[in-house]
């Protein structure tokens, strides 16, 4: 851990990652068993938040428990896995904040680009499809280019009606995509938000 900081890194992400099947981890079993390690070494650290729950945990409010047992382990920040209805944050945040997060909770958008991939988030990331997602996905079934580009602009409209709500931050997934990071900076711009 000393590295980190020989190294110049001030700030770190601490996530379990996936398991592998029939594998368990060798040191830490939880993020949340690794960020007091990250924080004795002086680093800030940030942590996975789940608006709709993480896919191995089926209840609502041990998410929150977690959450919680993120930030009292010395987390000083979140951001949230991927979510397509801006309606699960806003839950999802009104019970963090009753369960006493106080550390700020930046909302991670990934825009969709394709059927294929919209799939695997789903499957992998147990993030809910809202009707309209669904519609545009009916809509341009044959048209991979307008899908990408409705995908950008579905993401981009997230991340206006989030930042008119007050979140704390806006963090795009833009998977090494320039014109995604582009279109999110001029959506937040044109909004008159920072």
């Amino acid at each position: 851990m000393e590295a980190l900081r020989a190294a110049g890194v001030k700030t770190v992400l601490a996530l379990r990652g996936d398991l592998v099947d029939g594998q368990q981890p060798a040191d830490f079993r939880y993020a949340c068993e690794l960020i007091p390690r990250l924080k004795e070494v002086g680093l800030c650290v940030g942590a996975a938040a789940y608006p709709e729950g993480h896919i191995d945990c089926l209840d609502p409010r041990e998410n929150i428990r977690h959450l919680r047992a993120k930030q009292d382990a010395g987390a000083d920040f979140f951001i949230t896995q991927l979510f397509f209805n801006n309606d699960d944050f806003y839950r999802f945040r009104e019970a963090a904040e009753s369960a006493g997060v106080t550390a700020p909770i930046s909302c991670g958008i990934m825009p969709f680009l394709g059927k294929s991939q919209i799939q695997r988030m789903v499957f992998l990331c147990g993030s809910s499809l809202p009707a309209p997602i669904i519609k545009l996905l009916a809509k341009y079934e044959d048209d991979p280019a307008s899908l990408r580009q409705a995908g950008i602009e579905y993401a981009c409209n997230q991340l206006v009606d989030l930042g008119r709500h007050g979140v704390d931050g806006l963090h795009v997934y833009a998977m090494n995509q320039p014109d995604i990071a582009c279109a999110a900076a001029e959506a937040v711009a044109a909004a008159g938000l920072r």
